[in-house]
């Protein structure tokens, strides 16, 4: 019976940290309602089914979580042919630039864009060498329609919050109004300014800010439903 309760109460621990940690990878990337936190959920999930029918067994535990891990990232977003072909496309446009194109863990296309090389200092005016960028993003979005588009932008830590929200968001505002004024429906464009919230590097350093001085841009299928 001891033995029995001991397990059990091992089991409802593994489950509570693998929530945790899904948790805590949505908080630390705000874009991401994606296949990675449904996994970490699918496996949280799994890990208290597989721990019930096997009588608490970590055996019985670690097969559940990874079942669930599965399936729930089956609830995420889809990577095909079209996504693939807009990053290459976007890779060659964006060479010299100092943008990164490149495929996320949770099957997103994402541009990392250094507020230095697309905004002047302290605005959120675009920079016209991100034009043919921008461009390019925009014909792969009319040629698919049921792409969702992210833009979440950021700041160092240097300035007060009363000024870096606001200009993050701005910088955010300014990627989206472009991609509106050259056909792309503002209903599939959602934005977000995050300040100096999730740096990317230390802040310490002229390096570290440039780095967390940034517009993310993600371009996703919808999430794909389960089962």
């Amino acid at each position: 019976m001891i033995r029995s309760v001991n397990r059990a109460a091992a089991a409802a621990m593994c489950v509570a940290m693998l929530a945790g940690c899904s948790q805590q990878y949505a908080a630390n990337n705000p874009g991401a309602t994606s296949a990675a936190t449904g996994a970490g959920l699918g496996a949280a999930g799994g890990a208290l089914i597989g721990a019930l029918a096997s009588g608490g067994q970590a055996r019985g535990t670690v097969i559940g979580a990874l079942g669930g891990a599965a399936a729930g990232a089956l609830g995420g977003y889809l990577w095909n042919q079209h996504l693939e072909a807009q990053k290459q496309a976007l890779q060659r446009t964006a060479q010299g630039t100092g943008v990164q194109v490149s495929q996320t863990a949770d099957n997103r296309l994402k541009l990392n864009v250094p507020a230095d090389a697309g905004f002047a200092t302290g605005s959120a005016t675009l920079n016209p060498r991100l034009y043919p960028i921008l461009d390019q993003l925009g014909q792969g979005l009319q040629q698919n329609p049921t792409e969702t588009v992210q833009i979440i932008g950021y700041t160092d830590s240097t300035g007060s919050n009363a000024i870096n929200y606001p200009l993050s968001d701005n910088r955010a505002a300014s990627v989206k109004t472009y991609l509106v004024s050259h056909g792309i429906s503002g209903q599939r464009i959602a934005t977000r300014g995050m300040g100096p919230q999730d740096p990317v590097a230390s802040n310490a350093t002229a390096a570290g800010r440039a780095a967390n001085r940034r517009v993310d841009i993600y371009v996703a299928f919808p999430p794909q439903p389960a089962g």
